[in-house]
């Protein structure tokens, strides 16, 4: 099974936060789980941290190296997830969201998030 993960639920468990459940953490560990994080995560984080409304508690630099030397799987978005995009029904107007929903969608994955807006869609969620 793969998990595709929020971008709450990045910097979250990148920080060690106690707003990320001891479960969902174990999941994210597990070894055997495919675990996905959509480049429009690090888009939105990036652009964030830019413009001041994100402060992260480790550097940018440092998220990244632990993505991309860690057990990720980085999910670039292609043609196939913008034209499922067109398609989702318009709920939530957050186009990071929609952009992971839709990804999730065309990819078969479930999304690990706490965001209400996200489970109004017919996408697979936990937490």
């Amino acid at each position: 099974m793969g998990y595709l993960l929020d971008t709450h639920a990045i910097i979250w468990y990148f920080e060690n936060s106690a707003e990320l459940p001891d479960e969902i953490e174990k999941i994210i560990d597990n070894p055997e789980v495919s675990i996905y994080i959509c480049s429009v995560s690090l888009w939105e984080i990036a652009i964030k941290v830019s413009i001041g409304k994100l402060e992260l508690q480790i550097p940018l630099n440092e998220l990244l190296n632990h993505i991309h030397n860690g057990d990720f799987n980085v999910l670039h978005i292609g043609d196939t997830h913008l034209n499922r995009l067109i398609d989702l029904p318009f709920i939530h107007k957050d186009p990071f969201d929609r952009l992971i929903i839709s990804s999730a969608l065309v990819e078969g994955l479930t999304i690990i998030t706490v965001d209400e807006n996200i489970k109004k869609y017919n996408v697979p969620c936990i937490w």
